[in-house]
């Protein structure tokens, strides 16, 4: 017998909850960016604080760069968006 497959359509998230969600996402972009080059600074002669702030400052702005970008073509942020712009600094994703 042959089952029929349903679209599903895509679920709305709540204003506030996406809003929450991009923001702890772009604090552990700051994080992972950041942290990631711990030790690079000083090969470089740069100061470990400064190395992390700006790796930190990098990744957040490609992140909301991506954001803008998709904003600016239909004047909204689906979930599949907002997900395709976090994929760019996060190396280990599919």
């Amino acid at each position: 017998m042959a089952t029929k497959k349903v679209a599903v359509a895509p679920k709305k998230e709540h204003p506030q909850k996406a809003l929450t969600n991009v923001l702890m996402r772009i604090v552990a972009v700051f994080a992972a960016s950041g942290l990631s080059v711990l030790g690079a600074g000083a090969v470089v002669g740069i100061d470990t604080v400064q190395a992390v702030m700006l790796a930190g400052l990098l990744g957040v702005a490609t992140v909301i760069e991506r954001l803008a970008r998709a904003f600016l073509d239909d004047g909204k942020l689906t979930i599949a968006e907002i997900n395709e712009a976090f994929k760019t600094v996060d190396k280990k994703a599919n």
